[in-house]
């Protein structure tokens, strides 16, 4: 018989790429990780991973276990859901930053929904100051928002690809004597960075458009009114993104985090791991 948490290491080991995000996946440590791999290897008498440094891909019997182990992993779950008392999961609040809400999210948070039918999933699009305050408090379960980067204590991090834009028909004269800002209501991360970058270079500002809405501010960006800073999946089309030639140096680094309440439920924990493999295809696709 497989053990099924032994394949789970297995699978997070192969899709998060190495030991150390895998162990933040399956919430042991990495040398728990690295002996349950050990044992899964000796119980089927195959080595299952090519080790080089921080490397680690799957070796040819490794692979074919792969689609027997999602398949397992599968199943089981499946079966613990369809055998679950109606309403035992109870309810998961999430919080999630707006740019996140607009993209693909919705669509992983649907599916998760349909898979866990007796699971009631309130979730909440907000300033990532709001939602880690709101976690701090517990009156959210888990929160994947906005940080300054190097910051402790999360399931898992990101770095964030974050610009400069400006309309690509309309752009802002960058001699202008008092730059025109773009942003989310005060407390937003990106507002305090781009007054801090500004006023660190000896410029004027001024906010020329205030919205909580990302599609406003989107709209507001593309219709010329001034300058912003979007994260990378927030930037479209109609947009320009600005850089150190254009007198617009970068802000400070800011990171994305994904944390969860102490005594975090098992609905929760695997949310949690469906975000942070949703967080490492953007991150992966973005490098």
């Amino acid at each position: 018989m497989l053990d099924l948490e032994l394949l789970r290491s297995f699978v997070s080991v192969v899709d998060a790429g190495g030991f150390t995000r895998a162990s933040e996946r399956v919430h042991r440590t990495q040398s728990t990780v690295s002996q349950q791999i050990k044992r899964l290897e000796e119980d089927v008498g195959q080595v299952l991973l090519h080790r080089d440094g921080k490397d680690v891909r799957p070796t040819e019997a490794g692979e074919r276990l792969l689609s027997y182990a999602r398949r397992l992993l599968s199943l089981a779950e499946e079966a613990r859901d369809a055998l679950r008392v109606p309403d035992s999961e109870g309810a998961i609040r999430l919080g999630i930053p707006e740019d996140f809400a607009a993209y693909r999210l919705a669509k992983l948070l649907g599916a998760f929904s349909r898979s866990h039918p007796s699971l009631r999933l309130d979730v909440r699009a907000d300033q990532s100051k709001n939602l880690s305050r709101d976690l701090d408090r517990g009156e959210l379960d888990l929160a994947l928002f906005k940080r300054e980067a190097g910051a402790k204590g999360a399931i898992a991090v990101w770095p964030e690809q974050v610009h400069w834009v400006t309309s690509k028909s309309h752009p802002i004269d960058a001699s202008a004597p008092s730059v025109p800002l773009i942003g989310f209501p005060l407390g937003c991360l990106y507002r305090a960075g781009a007054i801090h970058a500004l006023e660190s270079a000896g410029r004027i500002w001024h906010m020329a458009y205030t919205s909580s809405s990302l599609a406003g501010i989107q709209a507001a960006v593309a219709a010329g009114m001034g300058l912003s800073i979007l994260s990378e999946m927030a930037i479209q089309s109609d947009h320009r993104v600005l850089s150190a030639k254009d007198g617009f140096a970068p802000i400070n680094r800011t990171e994305v985090a994904l944390m969860a309440a102490p005594g975090a439920s098992s609905a929760t924990l695997r949310l949690a791991d469906r975000l942070a493999e949703f967080c490492d295809d953007v991150q992966a696709k973005a490098a």
